[in-house]
């Protein structure tokens, strides 16, 4: 067995499917693949991405997923035009677009899906 060969399933809770269709296909570009009665499938370059359809629950106060971009400026913009606001946090220093410089140079900057749940890009030195 070796499942760092498989393909991931990844897995976020939304309470509202047509609320997270938008945001997920309509403002981070994401394809629907399937839309059941217990998730909406979008298709990433890792393997599939489960929205969840749960009645309720509590969003979780650290990133649940995030993606690995190449640029974070040009992916901010696209996505601040697109009326996402990105995250700050105290006594983590972000710069002014609210990107955070890791020890070792990656950048990081987090943001909300509709259900509250904490997203993130991260650009890699």
């Amino acid at each position: 067995m070796n499942l760092g060969a498989a393909p991931v399933q990844a897995f976020i809770p939304i309470s509202n499917s047509d609320r997270a269709r938008a945001f997920y296909q309509d403002v981070l570009g994401l394809i629907l693949r399937e839309d059941t009665p217990f998730a909406l499938v979008f298709e990433t370059r890792a393997g599939d991405l489960r929205c969840a359809k749960t009645p309720a629950f509590t969003p979780q106060p650290f990133t649940i997923v995030g993606w690995a971009v190449p640029d974070i400026a040009v992916d901010m913009a696209t996505l601040s035009s697109r009326q996402v606001t990105f995250e700050r946090f105290d006594g983590l220093p972000q710069d002014d677009a609210g990107i955070w410089t890791t020890p070792d140079g990656a950048q990081i900057c987090w943001f909300k899906d509709p259900d509250g749940n904490l997203l993130s890009l991260v650009q890699h030195p």
